[in-house]
């Protein structure tokens, strides 16, 4: 899927166990050892420093979300109402935008009144550990309340990695058809909470609610889900004051 992330190691373990199965099994396989040896060290790391992220951003009574969704499922937008509402309530938000270039997200969630970093990742297809925490380092935490981290717009690699957040979410939005969260299991089942975005055009769409909260369910039957519209604000209350409950638990936590 790229070429710096490690995706080529995976596809390359998977390519050679199917290839193999066809000849003689009775030699070594150095090159497929060495991939997941690779894979093991690069996975390794960014949990290291997605331990290091978590202390931090508990040290500083931080609710972390980490977002995840195709592109074009509405995360930007999302953020961005996200970003006005909480504001509203006296609080702040600091938004880390991942895009393969651009930083025309970042300027958008500033217009609305966040605290914005964009990492341009170029080729690589996710946000790593290491990555949000030299972004964090410039946001000054201290003064968040909220801190939005929008992956890059895929749902197979960002899946894999831990970045410390408090919970993952993954957006499905009406447009994507209701089978999604079976052709991306993983990304699903690693969800806290999912999200079912641009709701206001449901119906001319010929979205299946029954069916896609279905399939949600299948894969994710711990998740929390929420049925939202960025545009009109239908349901963002109800997100936005669960949100403020995870928030307050957090602190209860911490202070135990």
């Amino acid at each position: 899927m790229c070429t710096q992330c490690g995706c080529s190691e995976v596809d390359s373990v998977v390519l050679h166990s199917a290839t193999e199965s066809h000849h003689d099994h009775h030699h070594d396989h150095p090159s497929l050892a060495r991939t997941v040896e690779v894979r093991e060290r690069l996975m390794s790391k960014n949990d290291r420093f997605a331990r290091q992220n978590r202390e931090i951003f508990q040290a500083n009574n931080l609710l972390v979300l980490n977002i995840l969704s195709s592109p074009g499922a509405g995360k930007t937008a999302l953020i961005e109402r996200m970003a006005k509402l909480w504001g509203d309530r006296a609080a702040q938000v600091g938004v880390i935008v991942g895009d393969l270039a651009t930083d025309n997200d970042a300027q958008r969630l500033r217009a609305a009144g966040a605290i914005a970093l964009q990492i341009t990742t170029g080729t690589a297809c996710h946000l790593e550990a290491d990555m949000v925490a030299h972004a964090a380092s410039h946001l000054g935490l201290a003064n968040l309340d909220l801190l939005v981290i929008e992956n890059v717009g895929n749902l197979v690699c960002p899946a894999a990695y831990d970045l410390g957040e408090t919970l993952r979410v993954v957006l499905l939005s009406v447009t994507e058809g209701e089978d999604k969260p079976l052709k991306y299991p993983t990304a699903f089942q690693s969800a806290d909470v999912v999200l079912l975005t641009k709701m206001d055009i449901a119906e001319a769409v010929g979205f299946d609610r029954e069916t896609a909260i279905a399939n949600v369910r299948r894969m994710a039957p711990h998740a929390k889900v929420f049925e939202v519209s960025a545009r009109t604000g239908v349901g963002m209350d109800t997100w936005l004051n669960f949100l403020q409950t995870q928030w307050v638990s957090s602190l209860v936590e911490v202070a135990r």
